[in-house]
């Protein structure tokens, strides 16, 4: 990593961390990484003296990155070599991560789900359990629906919603005044 500016190490160092806590391991995190920040295709030589890794580990880490949808192959003309590079769109990048986490955590979680409330409960704890669940099953369909909903949107939109943040909340309570406030008002005037 010597070849590379101390601000870049600090990137492909630090995303090498977060990338054990999204379920990739540190040295494909860092392949990411330098990739993401060189803003280049890179082959797998390049990589690996980049980064002092083994050949070997950057070809298993290439092909798991490659999995992620977050690295794409291509070639030069007259190389014969195999170049790899992120998708251009940070936004791309964001859903496809997004994505392949749901693949990997919320689709599995939801077919155990699914399968545990088809069963007849036993007892009165199950049935607890089983509405416990049913609970469960109903908030990660919702959020998967608007997660759906959300990747339908452009990039700009996308981010024109995420900069309103909690505006949104408070123009909903605003609408929750107007109707049931409106509501009320009706209930009064008909007790009249």
């Amino acid at each position: 990593m010597d070849s590379l500016s101390p601000l870049t190490q600090r990137f492909i160092l630090h995303f090498g961390e977060m990338g054990s806590r999204w379920g990739i391991n540190r040295t494909v995190g860092q392949m990411y990484a330098l990739l993401y920040v060189l803003g280049k295709p890179l082959n797998a030589d390049e990589i690996a003296e980049h980064l002092s890794f083994s050949r070997s580990n950057v070809s298993m880490g290439l092909k798991e990155l490659q999995a992620w949808r977050l690295v794409k192959l291509m070639h030069k003309p007259g190389d014969r070599r195999e170049y790899f590079e992120p998708p251009k769109d940070i936004w791309d990048i964001f859903k496809a991560l997004l994505e392949e986490r749901r693949r990997r955590e919320i689709e599995p979680t939801l077919s155990m789900l699914r399968d545990a409330l088809l069963e007849n409960p036993a007892s009165e704890e199950d049935k607890l359990a089983q509405e416990r669940m049913r609970e469960m099953y109903q908030l990660i369909e919702l959020s998967t629906s608007w997660f759906d909903d959300v990747q339908r949107l452009s990039p700009e939109t996308l981010a024109s919603l995420m900069k309103m943040g909690s505006k949104v909340g408070k123009l909903l309570d605003i609408r929750d005044k107007f109707r049931f406030g409106a509501s009320d008002d009706a209930e009064q005037d008909n007790k009249s």
